[in-house]
């Protein structure tokens, strides 16, 4: 049963995940009574699950996003953050999740908007493993035992890190557009907060927020331009 519900998410993802990312934008009781405590919270979770993310991928990448919209490998990757944690991917985006979440700071999307997304990794994790245990077999029974499903182990990381090229090329080329948009929904979640409270964008918090929309905007657009035009290609 869990498989088939991740089968099922893993192929409508793109399309279930924005809806409810909206639910942080609407009007909800707030967790906490400042804004800046939510939004310093919630930008340094999210920034441990983007670091997570861009340490995992500049070291072993994993094709992601399956192949024909269904659960795909062509190989049991065991290198890199892989050798501490089967799904290192996937914390670091429950980590930013739960950042732009507590950057909302909206008691409706943590009733709501978590325990989904909580629920569909799961599933989503379990549709993985069920194919995988399916091709590799024994190989990768024995990657199960020796390393955790979600709670990295920390012990050697750093070996294996110096180990290892960290590919730059290929971390800009992957990641560019998925760290974009959560570092936007996060301006823009400051940004509401702060306008709810004083109604003009006469502000000066919000002129640097705009400012930081503005410089990440420009990032933005620099790599997707090298990406495309073949100037930047994943090595």
């Amino acid at each position: 049963m869990m498989v088939r519900i991740g089968n099922f998410f893993f192929r409508y993802r793109n399309g279930l995940f924005p809806v409810v990312m909206v639910l942080m934008f609407v009007p909800s009781p707030k967790l906490f009574s400042q804004d800046l405590v939510a939004a310093g919270l919630g930008l340094a979770v999210a920034l441990v699950g983007q670091l997570i993310r861009a340490i995992t991928i500049g070291l072993a990448y994993i094709i992601r996003g399956g192949k024909n919209r269904q659960v795909y490998a062509e190989t049991l990757v065991q290198e890199g953050i892989f050798a501490h944690c089967r799904n290192p991917l996937y914390v670091g985006n429950i980590l930013v999740i739960l950042g732009l979440g507590l950057v909302s700071n909206s008691l409706l999307f943590a009733l709501i908007g978590v325990p989904f997304f909580l629920f569909v990794y799961w599933t989503i994790v379990a549709a993985e493993e069920n194919f995988l245990r399916q091709k590799f077999g024994a190989d990768f029974d024995a990657y199960c035992q020796r390393v955790s499903r979600f709670i990295p182990n920390l012990s050697g990381i750093v070996k294996t890190c110096q180990g290892m090229e960290f590919k730059w090329r290929r971390l800009i080329v992957k990641e560019y557009g998925s760290t974009y948009a959560w570092m936007a929904a996060a301006c823009a979640l400051m940004i509401k907060a702060r306008w709810l409270d004083i109604r003009t964008f006469a502000d000066l918090r919000v002129q640097v927020l705009g400012g930081v929309f503005a410089l990440i905007t420009v990032a933005y657009l620099a790599a997707r331009y090298l990406k495309k035009s073949g100037t930047l290609v994943a090595d």
